[in-house]
């Protein structure tokens, strides 16, 4: 069978070649018509799968995000627990830190006053055996002054057990940031401005000034 060429297009014999050029030029703009058509459908059938596409994913992050939130929250309210439990243990640690320390300061001299204890009694002691009389006041009067000197020597020792010192001033050169000058008097013995004797003993606390010693101070010797 023989074919006949028209154009873009060839139609076979058999039509008897009636068909015009203007129907063939129908058809194929038809054609293309349908074929454009199809395409601009293909198209908006991607455009609505990238929408949807995007709209999933903005809703994933949503979801994320709504997630974080919740987290983030949760996180919060724990921590704002823990820094109340934290100040409510804070507080009462100070609390008790102030209980003891009154305590403390209310019972503070306890150690010391046991350890003045032995100190009375034994005064006690002496006053009695020194309560003598006739030929027995001359013993009890040993026997009272023997106490003392024991009971002296207890009382110092109780002192040097909690760090309390006496100041040597005697024949040492006047430091007036340890004793005070009661008065001044001339020595042939004693050098100018050094201590002749006490009248009351200078003791340190640990190294603190406790009491300053009480001293008269030599002026140097006589003038002729």
């Amino acid at each position: 069978m023989l074919n006949r060429n028209f154009g873009e297009r060839k139609y076979p014999v058999a039509y008897g070649g009636n068909v015009s050029k203007e129907k063939n030029k129908e058809e194929i703009k038809e054609e293309a018509a349908k074929g454009e058509a199809a395409a601009d459908a293909s198209g908006k059938a991607d455009d609505v799968k990238q929408d949807g596409g995007k709209e999933d994913a903005v809703k994933d992050d949503s979801r994320n995000l709504e997630k974080e939130l919740a987290e983030a929250v949760q996180a919060a309210a724990e921590n704002q627990d823990k820094l109340l439990r934290l100040a409510a243990d804070f507080e009462n640690f100070k609390k008790r830190m102030e209980r003891e320390r009154s305590v403390l300061m209310k019972y503070a001299g306890e150690n010391i006053l046991r350890e003045m204890l032995p100190v009375v009694d034994n005064l006690e002691r002496a006053v009695e055996h020194g309560m003598g009389e006739g030929a027995e006041a001359e013993k009890s009067l040993a026997a009272l002054f023997e106490g003392v000197q024991l009971t002296l020597k207890s009382l110092q020792n109780n002192l040097e057990k909690f760090e309390v010192k006496s100041i040597e001033s005697v024949g040492q050169p006047f430091d007036p940031n340890r004793m005070d000058a009661m008065t001044m008097e001339e020595s042939d013995s004693i050098p100018s401005n050094h201590v002749i004797s006490e009248f009351e003993k200078g003791y340190f606390y640990k190294d603190r000034l406790l009491r300053a010693a009480k001293v008269i101070v030599s002026s140097g010797k006589a003038e002729s």
